[in-house]
């Protein structure tokens, strides 16, 4: 049978097509597959020592304890699947008899799992990893302060991040918010950036922490993230830091990162302007609903004015690797009264308080999730609590189906499945394999658990239904 193309022409058309699609997957490789942090603790830079992570799980582990000391209230506060019909009259250690004497089959349906399973990897979790991220900042958290003062705790953070390196006390991951490059502020956070980075730098002999990383705040145009790389470039040079090595993750918070002057999304224009180097954006709630007109009472992280925002940034920088992170919730689970000797009325109000508190924080956390922001803020160890809940509720509550449905898919080889009343198809497939990545990387689940699904670790990693199933094919 003859062609009626010839292969020359054939040839020159698709190299074109090549290079345009080469372009293309250069700006859109793809979900990183490594760890990204469930959260990061902000706290003034004046008030970071090296042994900040260690001391705020102390204190994260000690509210947890306090205002819910067992699974049963725990699962209540949070109004976790099956909660309710837990009896609150029996024992608790009768409890967890009859279920631990339960087959594997019997526990998920029992209404206990849910509350029992959550509690334990939070209480597991505070013990060991409370805190995942942590950001010293040098902006709202800090404030406007004198030249030298903060010049002293530049370099009194730097010494201290340098000990914590020694002592290995500090969070997986860590780094600095720095003010933002306006004409009011660049000059003070550009010589900020340089007094922590030189004296960190002189004091490690030339090393930074693991997942290091700088955070530029209120961004509005390209050029500011392009002067941070400058200023980057030129330290590295003098400092003799391997080309490349400092990071940069930048703040969502203003309208005019979401949309410009001539209606466009510029998003994607300040990852280019980073040349590399962003590897996150963080949604800031209260500056972004402050700049939309939204007063105080009513600024929350699930206003729709935030969604919008939200939905903006996902559509921007889909696929592009970058990280994306939420806000904080600001209503504090601290109780209002202090002291040794309280009265069983102030115990019970401070209760309430705190309470309430990890509720509201858990509800916008859980939306955050169901929005695909599977990181946020948090501002107080007292929030460790509900931010572990939230994530470990919203994968485990999936994660029966999940397996049973991800498990008919694989061992098909990419014909369309039908389990139950949920119908299948490949990209349902790559959501459900995007499941267990990301309940992998959170701690929500086990490798075990994970392997229980037909697949292995480097398959769950390697982000890519087709090729799993083009590889089980073969």
């Amino acid at each position: 049978m003859s062609q009626s193309i010839s292969s020359a022409k054939k040839k020159k058309l698709f190299d074109k097509l090549k290079k345009a699609n080469t372009d293309f997957q250069k700006i859109y490789p793809g979900d990183r597959s490594d760890r990204q942090p469930v959260h990061t603790v902000y706290g003034g830079a004046n008030l970071f020592k090296s042994d900040s992570a260690k001391v705020l799980g102390l204190r994260a582990l000690e509210a947890f304890n306090t205002y819910a000391p067992d699974f049963v209230s725990f699962g209540k506060i949070f109004g976790l699947d099956g909660a309710n019909e837990i009896s609150a009259k029996k024992p608790i250690a009768t409890i967890v008899k009859e279920y631990n004497k339960l087959s594997a089959e019997q526990k998920k349906k029992h209404p206990v799992r849910l509350s029992f399973e959550v509690y334990n990897k939070v209480i597991n979790k505070l013990k060991q990893e409370a805190i995942e991220d942590f950001r010293i900042d040098f902006e709202d958290g800090y404030g406007n302060r004198t030249n030298e003062e903060e010049d002293q705790t530049a370099m009194q953070a730097a010494l201290e991040v340098a000990e914590g390196m020694k002592k290995n006390t500090l969070s997986p991951f860590i780094g600095i918010r720095i003010k933002p490059f306006t004409e009011e502020m660049k000059d003070r956070g550009l010589r900020t950036l340089d007094i922590f980075v030189t004296t960190l730098t002189k004091a490690t002999k030339g090393k930074l922490p693991q997942n290091f990383v700088v955070m530029l705040p209120k961004v509005t145009i390209p050029e500011q993230v392009s002067t941070l790389v400058g200023f980057f470039d030129i330290l590295e040079s003098q400092l003799k830091l391997k080309k490349g090595s400092l990071k940069i993750e930048m703040m969502v918070e203003t309208t005019q990162s979401i949309m410009d002057a001539d209606g466009i999304n510029p998003l994607l224009r300040f990852i280019t302007a980073s040349k590399g180097r962003c590897i996150a954006t963080h949604f800031g709630t209260y500056d972004y609903t402050a700049s939309c007109s939204i007063t105080a009472r009513y600024q929350e992280m699930n206003h729709p004015v935030c969604d919008f925002a939200h939905h903006m940034t996902k559509v921007a920088l889909a696929h592009t690797g970058i990280w994306l992170s939420d806000g904080a919730t600001n209503t504090m689970p601290i109780g209002p009264h202090r002291g040794a000797k309280l009265s069983a009325a102030q115990m019970k109000e401070n209760s309430a308080t705190v309470h309430r508190a990890w509720k509201k924080g858990y509800d916008h956390i859980r939306h955050s999730l169901w929005n695909g922001f599977y990181q946020g803020w948090d501002l107080n160890p007292a929030q460790l609590p509900m931010r572990y809940t939230a994530v470990f509720a919203f994968f485990l509550e999936s994660y029966d189906d999940a397996v049973e449905r991800l498990k008919t898919f694989v061992e098909k080889a990419a014909r369309a499945t039908l389990i139950g009343d949920v119908f299948d198809d490949a990209a349902t497939g790559q959501g459900l394999l995007n499941y267990f990545l990301r309940a992998l990387n959170s701690g929500a689940i086990t490798e075990e658990e994970v392997l229980v699904t037909g697949l292995t670790l480097d398959e769950i990693r390697g982000r890519s239904f087709k090729k799993i199933l083009e590889n089980r094919k073969k």
